[in-house]
């Protein structure tokens, strides 16, 4: 039997929500040259901060990179996010799953 731990930290968010939200706004910097820096198009990063698409290993490279937390932080909060999001899609189905122990 498992028990349910609870939950520190923020809540699982995508990762375009905090570049949104908190980094962006921080670096005040305008977002074109945002993309710039990152070596993406405008499009890109509009996508990311409307979290269109997840952030894939190479895209946490290079926001690791350029706000200097590395692609840990960026990689963690998709996996999250990806987690949050598949449990409340497939919750009932998950539950429904006998879980077997190894003898």
């Amino acid at each position: 039997m498992t028990k349910k731990l609870p939950k520190r930290g923020l809540p699982p968010m995508h990762p375009g929500e905090l570049l949104r939200e908190e980094i962006l706004p921080a670096l005040d910097r305008p977002k074109t040259e945002i993309a710039r820096l990152l070596g993406v198009s405008r499009q890109t990063l509009y996508d990311l901060l409307k979290e269109k698409p997840p952030v894939t290993p190479v895209m946490a490279l290079r926001l690791g990179k350029l706000c200097g937390n590395g692609p840990d932080l960026w990689l963690n909060l998709q996996k999250r996010y990806d987690l949050d999001q598949a449990e409340r899609e497939l919750g009932e189905d998950i539950k429904n799953i006998p879980m077997l122990a190894v003898a």
